[in-house]
């Protein structure tokens, strides 16, 4: 049976990074998928461990090839893949657990031939979010080519590794990457795969760490006339994919943002995405886990681990969405309200102290989330609010929906239909038993 996913990942001596690189794709929550790691002529380590990965998991298929460069690697596994869609890594990234999973469900979901996402941008031990469009939905091509004008030497666009392509699209129009360009190749490849796709979705939640690792033109050895003339090449090809996408009076109206490209890109290689005043130290940007709570028995280690699965399939709804993890937390809490409550009833509920639950809903409420109304009961004249979930919220609650289906299908994975009833009967029994005493 063919694979859903080809993910193909080119190496040249990457025996101190690649078994990053790969653990972190045998360790995806997405399983259905076959990996290529191709060798190109490496002098050091990189073959033993390709060949030990090959042995151990059948899904790793090894190419060992003379060097001759990280296109032609891309092409010949390109050529031997199998899957619906494909995949990119460098050796020395790697992904988030969760990447390859939110791809393929944005591509399925949204029917996108192109799924560009968000990513980290690693320097040494602290990183921050990269992105760039702000579009929830759909985009045709004439608005996806319009957000790439705003920045044309981005590496958001220009790169392979924060997207999800559709094979039979690169099969069809025979579409490679081209060896003689080792200067944006990556772009010049998005470009001519983007004047064939219809349908485009930006995935704002980060799946992949990028390491700014690699060497300039002038580290490769390349003189100056052939930097120059390979440079506009590439501005040649990418000023002609705008005249074929735009028709004549918008080519025009838009030609100055076109030239900016060769503005941007007059530097030593694309525009690079920096380390923003914001940045995390590496490590923060998902929640930490106590692995010894993860590990134990009791009532709160049974606690901790539920809490925490469940937060580890909250954490990319919050990134989505530009929310808090608090301001997630609480969204969740408010859509599952059925009725007026007190603040005081809503802090417990929530486990928020009252002046923190005020200025999240404050928060929630700017944002266009949520619409509040205060009362007062008849007989007790205490403060109760009710809670309106707007149509603003819609694509969030949906998201909080496949939150639970996720984390129900890792709980009761591989139960069979007689215990999950039994479960279901045992746990009606534990929650009746607890309302005995609570209430």
């Amino acid at each position: 049976m063919k694979p859903a996913v080809s993910i193909i990942v080119p190496v040249y001596n990457g025996e101190k990074t690649l078994e990053r690189c790969v653990d972190s794709v045998l360790k995806q929550e997405y399983k259905d998928f076959e990996l290529f790691l191709i060798n190109d002529g490496s002098s050091d380590k990189t073959r033993e461990i390709c060949e030990r990965y090959a042995a151990a998991d059948d899904r790793v298929l090894v190419i060992h090839k003379e060097n001759s460069g990280v296109s032609e690697s891309r092409n010949m596994a390109i050529a031997q893949a199998h899957g619906e869609y494909l995949q990119f890594l460098d050796c020395d990234d790697w992904i988030t657990p969760d990447a390859t999973k939110l791809l393929v469900r944005a591509a399925k979901e949204e029917q996108a031939d192109l799924v560009i996402a968000d990513f980290y941008r690693v320097i040494g031990e602290r990183l921050s979010h990269k992105g760039d469009i702000e579009i929830n939905g759909v985009m045709d091509q004439e608005a996806f080519v319009g957000c790439m004008m705003e920045k044309p030497a981005d590496f958001y666009y220009g790169v392979l590794w924060n997207k999800l392509y559709r094979r039979d699209i690169i099969m069809k129009h025979h579409l490679q990457m081209n060896p003689e360009i080792s200067w944006c190749e990556d772009f010049m490849f998005n470009l001519e795969y983007i004047r064939h796709a219809r349908r485009f979705y930006a995935l704002h939640t980060p799946i992949y760490y990028y390491v700014k690792t690699k060497g300039s033109l002038a580290s490769q050895g390349m003189n100056l006339s052939k930097t120059i003339k390979m440079k506009l090449t590439v501005f040649t090809y990418y000023k002609d994919f705008y005249k074929n996408v735009l028709d004549e009076e918008e080519y025009e109206k838009n030609r100055l943002q076109v030239y900016r490209f060769l503005i941007d890109a007059a530097g030593d290689g694309m525009v690079a995405p920096t380390i923003l005043p914001g940045s995390q130290k590496l490590g923060e940007e998902r929640s930490s886990l106590y692995l010894e709570a993860v590990e134990g028995e009791g009532v709160l280690m049974d606690e901790y681990r539920s809490r925490k699965l469940f937060d580890r399939y909250l954490e990319p709804v919050a990134s989505q969405f530009d929310l808090t993890f608090p301001e997630i937390r609480l969204l969740l809490y408010l859509s599952h309200l059925k009725q007026p409550v007190s603040r005081r009833e809503l802090s417990d509920y929530t486990n928020m102290t009252r002046k923190s639950l005020s200025l999240h809903l404050q928060k929630l409420m700017a944002k266009g989330y949520i619409r509040i109304q205060e009362s007062r009961e008849k007989k007790t004249q205490d403060r109760r609010i009710t809670v309106w979930m707007l149509p603003e919220a819609a694509q969030v609650e949906e998201a909080l929906v496949n939150v639970q289906r996720e984390y129900d299908e890792t709980c009761y994975q591989s139960f069979s239909e007689d215990e999950l009833l039994q479960y279901a009967y045992l746990t009606e029994k534990i929650k009746k038993n607890m309302q005995k005493v609570l209430q």
